[in-house]
């Protein structure tokens, strides 16, 4: 299967700071102010999610069309109980980590809790995603938006897509009233452990979902050819990037005011009740809506404008989700955040049992850590670049491969 390679690229993009903004040093570093966050309220968790949740809608739904929905469900239930292996392995991991390393559960601590193997309600907690460490929820809320996913595919090819937008739009709202907390106030009780930790999450599932779904719905129109990007956004068509500028010039003094805690107190209150992270407020919500359709713009219909600085925006853009190591990245993405939770844990450990660092030593660390991100999308493409296996005897004769030939790919 053709890979998307700009996808990836994003994808990759997204991982890399994600990790920069994951590891947490004694007195901070300057290499994690130099991101796209200190300018919109657009982050990195946003943009991965979205782009995992265009590719459920792109691959699995040109699955059912092409197998039947039997087999796209099947697919994607497998796909989503691989990943949960992965999400308990790492905690697994890190629980036996914490065990071993001295001085580890101290600090460790403000990320995991009283959490260890002589407690099995937190254990229990953590299996079903009511407990999330640190910087392990990201991947509990996609496989949860997972086993949801082939009833919404197949409502969006049974051409029902208003029922799940309009259903996803009333989620979010619950979400911004608090309604989830009639279910989750007995359940945080029930659950509570020494530490007085019941449910812990980042993320509310119920406001997150507008993100991950809304991405399904447009990649699943586009694999069944119900949508045309090219006519919607064409290089004619000003309308929609003039808009999505307008609204992110709009929210670009707004983050720099609140980034640097420089608004009035008198309007702290207001805002903040519109710019609640967890649970994805309308600040977020028009933030991100605008960026990624006018990115999505510029990549599409910019390089055909006919303004040469729009051209070169946009060919700026297209460059820099072309790396090669972003797009290695992204080919692999959830495999790589799995890996990236232990590098971030193992980081935070090295941190915690040192003199504070200095900047230059902190800025080489997350240079390095980048580069390790690596390790698990090399390891899943060893065959590629290292060489394959020899392939057993057929009884046909084949003609010898080009030697350049290029090898089919694979959604991953």
């Amino acid at each position: 299967m053709k890979r998307f390679d700009i996808i990836d690229g994003m994808r990759g993009y997204f991982l890399v700071f994600m990790v920069l903004n994951h590891l947490i040093f004694a007195g901070g570093y300057f290499l994690v102010k130099i991101n796209h966050n200190q300018l919109a309220f657009v982050e990195d968790a946003q943009g991965f999610v979205f782009l995992s949740g265009l590719l459920i809608g792109m691959v699995y739904a040109k699955k059912m069309l092409r197998n039947g929905y039997e087999a796209g469900r099947t697919a994607i239930y497998t796909r989503a109980f691989e990943l949960y292996r992965y999400a308990m392995g790492i905690i697994l991991a890190v629980l036996v980590a914490q065990m071993i390393l001295p001085g580890a559960y101290t600090t460790w601590f403000n990320w995991l809790g009283y959490t260890n193997f002589d407690d099995p309600l937190r254990l229990a907690a953590i299996a079903t995603f009511f407990f999330q460490p640190t910087f392990m929820d990201i991947l509990p809320q996609y496989i949860v938006y997972m086993l949801f996913a082939p009833m919404l595919v197949k409502l969006v090819l049974d051409g029902k897509w208003h029922y799940v937008i309009a259903g996803s739009l009333m989620l979010w709202m619950a979400a911004q009233l608090g309604l989830q907390q009639v279910v989750t106030t007995p359940i945080n009780e029930m659950i509570k452990g020494a530490d007085d930790q019941g449910i812990r999450a980042s993320f509310n599932l119920f406001g997150w979902q507008i993100v991950f779904y809304s991405a399904l719905v447009l990649g699943a129109l586009t694999s069944a050819g119900k949508i045309e990007w090219k006519k919607i956004l064409s290089p004619e068509n000003t309308f929609i990037p003039k808009a999505c500028l307008v609204l992110v010039l709009f929210f670009l003094p707004l983050r720099i005011i609140t980034a640097h805690e420089m608004m009035p107190a008198h309007m702290i209150g207001k805002f903040a009740s519109m710019e609640i992270r967890a649970d994805f407020g309308p600040v977020y919500l028009l933030n991100f809506a605008a960026m990624s359709l006018l990115v999505t713009w510029l990549l599409i219909a910019g390089p055909k404008h006919k303004a040469e600085w729009v051209r070169r925006v946009a060919g700026a853009l297209t460059w820099v989700f072309s790396i090669r190591y972003l797009q290695l990245l992204g080919r692999h993405s959830l495999y790589v955040y799995v890996w990236h939770v232990a590098i971030v844990y193992f980081v935070y450990y090295f941190d915690g049992r040192t003199p504070e660092l200095d900047e230059l030593t902190k800025t080489a660390i997350a240079l390095v850590a980048i580069a390790l991100l690596s390790i698990p999308a090399l390891w899943r493409e060893r065959e590629k670049l290292f060489g394959t296996a020899a392939e057993p005897a057929s009884v046909k004769v084949q003609a010898p491969k080009k030697p350049n030939a290029p090898q089919q790919m694979v959604i991953r």
